[in-house]
């Protein structure tokens, strides 16, 4: 792998892959919650939009662009990022990564196509308030992180969104896409002198050789994060199927210790694998329950750790006392040594199994340059990983699952 910054600013990596496809990422830190000054959800609604149309191109050309190349153009918004990507055959690769840089630089947000796509979002608002169990995720954390930024919903709310205006987008857009705030990642089967070559060259062509300008602020710190009592809330949603999620706030993203940590709780709790202690006594065991995971989710400034699961409403009671059992036996018996290097050995594999993955490789380089302006080498990661001991684990139970800590959100 190669890595660097570019004059202008903006931060770069590129990886050879031993595959035909090739993939390219233009990774912005901006998100949700940068959104002080602007209607809530421009950051989502930006990322729509900039689809729409450029200087260049008309929203139904970029949409077949790459389609008709056999390839794929997608984006997604998150609290902290949008992320523009495009996985093709190798040699199309200079035309998916001008394509992405045409988007993020050259989006002209016309009214006609913006009040189409203005519809596509409150569609999208109004069904994922039909799905309770991403709802109640979303609004579990908006109470988590009540008053703050980071509790704001990511697709804002219909309210918010029809006050957007092609002003607002396109002063958003110049404010937060810049290069210092951009990290651009290539993953391909190309000789990674000749890939880093190609990416530099158009960078240079895009934003030119001059440094980092002014017009991208640095993300501004947020307001404090106040600390909240524990909350215990029921919804009557009126669903034949109980909907839950118990966490509380976990450690940030640069707590880099601590956050090893907490990812391997959580892996050994509710992960992918079938044998996490959550699936194999909820469901494997008793068959309580459709689902059950533990996710954690890491920001700049903190984070968030939370066990969601759905189930009849019968069984909710016996969930809650099941996960009450396992998250306190692990606060009260450290992991045999044995077990620890079991769990160990899971999430390294499942991490090198994903980096297996060309596109999720690619977006989660540009996720380490915006995060830390570099990307750990597997050696790191491994050391990290087995570094964690059964008292850091126990102390982690304590700190994240505590019942003075422990928030929960129901929707029954």
């Amino acid at each position: 792998m190669r890595s660097g910054t570019a004059p202008s600013g903006l931060r770069y990596a590129v990886r050879r892959s031993g595959s035909s496809v090739g993939y390219c990422a233009l990774s912005i830190r901006c998100g949700t919650r940068d959104e002080a000054g602007f209607p809530g959800g421009i950051a989502h609604f930006a990322e729509h939009t900039i689809f729409r149309g450029t200087k260049r191109k008309s929203a139904s050309v970029i949409n077949s662009y790459l389609d008709r190349l056999g390839g794929e153009l997608n984006a997604y918004t998150t609290k902290e990022e949008i992320v523009i990507h495009a996985t093709v055959l190798k040699e199309d690769l200079g035309k998916a990564a001008r394509l992405l840089f045409e988007l993020a630089t050259q989006a002209t947000f016309p009214d006609a196509e913006i009040e189409t796509e203005r519809g596509v979002v409150l569609d999208e608002i109004i069904s994922y308030k039909d799905n309770p169990y991403e709802d109640v995720y979303d609004r579990f954390e908006g109470m988590l992180f009540d008053g703050h930024p980071l509790g704001k919903p990511i697709l804002g709310t219909a309210a918010t969104v029809k006050r957007i205006t092609p002003d607002d987008l396109r002063r958003f857009v110049r404010t937060f896409f810049v290069p210092e705030r951009m990290a651009f990642t290539l993953v391909a089967d190309i000789d990674e002198k000749i890939l880093e070559k190609r990416a530099l060259a158009l960078v240079e062509k895009v934003f030119g050789d001059e440094g980092p300008g002014q017009s991208g602020e640095e993300r501004q710190s947020l307001p404090s994060l106040e600390p909240l009592p524990p909350f215990s809330k029921t919804v009557d949603k009126r669903h034949h199927e109980v909907n839950a999620v118990l966490g509380s706030r976990a450690p940030s993203l640069y707590d880099q210790k601590d956050r090893i940590t907490a990812a391997l709780l959580c892996n050994i709790l509710g992960g992918p694998g079938s044998n996490s202690l959550l699936g194999r006594e909820l469901r494997e065991k008793h068959g309580w329950v459709y689902n059950v995971e533990c996710t954690y989710t890491q920001y700049a400034e903190t984070g968030s750790v939370a066990i969601s699961f759905g189930c009849d409403k019968p069984n909710l009671e016996r969930c809650i006392a099941g996960i009450d059992r396992i998250l306190r036996r692990l606060q009260e018996e450290p992991l045999s040594a044995r077990t620890l290097k079991a769990a160990r050995k899971q999430l390294l594999g499942q991490l090198a199994i994903a980096s297996d993955n060309g596109e999720a490789q690619c977006l989660s380089m540009g996720k380490s340059l915006l995060a830390w302006g570099r990307i750990d080498t597997c050696a790191e990661t491994r050391a990290r990983i087995e570094a964690v001991t059964p008292e850091a684990l126990q102390e982690m139970a304590h700190r994240l699952f505590a019942p003075d800590v422990l928030s929960r959100l129901i929707y029954l």
